[in-house]
């Protein structure tokens, strides 16, 4: 498939640079918006034909309400990396998912250290995630909250498996006592981010395939757009893989330490629209990129 997107002066451009911002603390503000300024200068992105995109932890719907403002027209990353999404038709372009031992070995260890998590899985075509109704952490709580009418959602009772179709993704919302010794165990074996919710604070540990990682994602992007290279934005520990990636990398004011020591430089934070600016100041103003090919 070869889709041809060019800019209103259809000009021809040699630089094919791949822009991908992560969402939560990089280009959305801490009350989950995407700023009127950033909403602009993304749009004005797209209407020009450069390429950008995001790679974010969240699923492609939840992403897709808080960036409601953007014009989104190329595939995204979701899922920290498992999943790049079709934005128009919403068909995934990639996936990752673990083997029917992996997710049966996985399970068993965390329901034997008494962690009760969140497992998404595409069941019966349809993506889901389950949990034990009655096994819900305070931190789980307010996650099960915020999505009270999410049609994913499928709580079952103990006596049933929480293992259910095509497994691609653990979630566990519990104590960082609990949880930091299961890290321990799989984190050589699988991607495992181990950080506290930006908005709630609670302990999360998230388990994927050890080959769903941003980096992963952004390269196989870059390879369906024809990009030459990848500039990347972020602020937590799940964007180190993404940085590593990346041919230039940039870590938003209020990152963590750790993605600060790796970065080209640091931005503006995501309140002060930090993303945002640096496009403005370094790729709008530039006139760059007229012309980009989509190819698969």
């Amino acid at each position: 498939m070869n889709v041809i997107l060019q800019s209103r002066d259809r000009a021809a451009c040699s630089d094919k640079t791949l822009y991908i911002s992560d969402l939560d603390g990089t280009l959305l503000r801490l009350d989950e918006t995407v700023s009127a300024f950033t909403a602009e200068t993304v749009n004005r992105l797209e209407a020009e034909g450069i390429l950008f995109s995001y790679a974010t932890a969240r699923s492609y719907l939840t992403a897709s309400k808080v960036t409601a403002g953007i014009t989104a027209r190329l595939p995204v990353i979701v899922y920290n990396g498992a999943f790049i999404i079709d934005s128009g038709t919403r068909a995934i372009l990639s996936s990752t998912y673990f083997t029917e031992a992996e997710a049966e070995e996985i399970e068993g260890i965390l329901l034997r250290s008494q962690i009760f998590p969140l497992v998404y899985s595409i069941l019966n075509e349809e993506e889901k995630f389950t949990y034990y109704e009655d096994c819900v952490t305070p931190g789980m709580r307010f996650f099960l909250d915020r999505r009270k009418t999410d049609t994913r959602r499928r709580p079952v009772p103990r006596t049933q498996p929480l293992r259910m179709g095509r497994v691609f993704y653990f979630s566990c919302i519990d104590s960082e006592e609990k949880l930091r010794p299961v890290y321990g165990m799989l984190k050589g074996r699988f991607h495992c981010i181990f950080q506290r919710d930006l908005y709630s604070g609670a302990q999360w540990l998230e388990i994927l395939p050890e080959d769903a990682t941003k980096a992963h994602a952004a390269r196989r992007l870059k390879n369906l757009l024809g990009a030459d290279r990848v500039v990347s934005f972020g602020d937590g520990k799940n964007d180190l893989p993404l940085f590593q990636a990346s041919d230039a990398c940039y870590a938003v004011a209020n990152a963590v330490p750790e993605l600060k020591k790796c970065a080209t430089a640091v931005i503006g934070s995501n309140q002060e629209d930090g993303v945002a600016a640096w496009l403005r100041a370094n790729v709008l103003a530039a006139g760059t990129q007229k012309r980009f090919r989509l190819s698969e």
